[in-house]
């Protein structure tokens, strides 16, 4: 019975995992947040045309007309086509009802957007002057963006990293034990830019004034350490 028992014992420390849940018992495992800011390089916005007329054909002119105009501002502007792009077109029918008659049509409204990419920032208030201009009636915001975030993300990363290991130490300390080798670094998604969002003013001013602002490129990790 003796000799059964220990044979026993010595097939459990061979056993996979029975020794993966003891090495799982003597570990720390920590999360990291880091962060990296920089001026935005590049701008998106969403500009577009809303018209109401008698009827579907009139509206669709119009809009067609307002739309040409705004095409042709981008363009003068530099911006390539591949970075213009129709995101939303519709045509509504507008109801009216009272004096006791049935809901009926009184007229139609047609609304075209496109959305704009503006690889050089310093076209964004010139480009906004244009697009009043030449008639836009809907410009829905913009977003600011880092064109290559590579060397801000890796900064943020590092970060993360520095920010796990800072309290993997005192949780070590606290419990007397120190920290052995990395098991694992998992990246818990990637936080990427967050954008600013500027509300357009709908005015023909003569120039519009624009403010920048910055980005923040965020890391997110989790590092599991040996402990002894």
């Amino acid at each position: 019975m003796k000799i059964w028992l220990s044979m026993g014992f010595a097939l459990a420390l061979l056993t996979p995992g029975w020794a993966a849940a003891q090495e799982q018992q003597h570990t720390i495992t920590m999360s990291g947040h880091g962060e990296a800011h920089g001026q935005p390089d590049t701008a998106t916005l969403s500009a577009g045309v809303s018209v109401d007329a008698p009827t579907a054909a009139a509206a669709l002119a119009d809009a067609n007309k307002n739309m040409q105009a705004i095409l042709a501002a981008l363009k003068k502007l530099g911006v390539a086509d591949k970075d213009i792009q129709t995101r939303n077109f519709s045509v509504h029918p507008q109801y009216a009802n009272g004096n006791g008659q049935a809901p009926h049509v009184t007229g139609y409204q047609v609304t075209n957007q496109v959305q704009a990419r503006l690889e050089y920032i310093g076209s964004l208030g010139p480009a906004l002057d244009a697009l009043v201009t030449a008639g836009a009636n809907q410009i829905n915001g913009v977003n600011f963006s880092i064109h290559d975030p590579a060397v801000l993300l890796a900064e943020a990363r590092t970060e993360a990293v520095a920010d796990a290991r800072t309290k993997a130490e005192t949780f070590a300390k606290a419990a007397g034990v120190t920290l052995g080798p990395i098991l694992s670094i998992n990246e818990n998604g990637n936080g990427g830019p967050r954008p600013v969002v500027f509300a357009a003013p709908m005015v023909g001013a003569a120039s519009v004034p624009v403010a920048l602002g910055e980005e923040t490129i965020g890391a997110d990790i989790t590092i599991a350490w040996g402990i002894k």
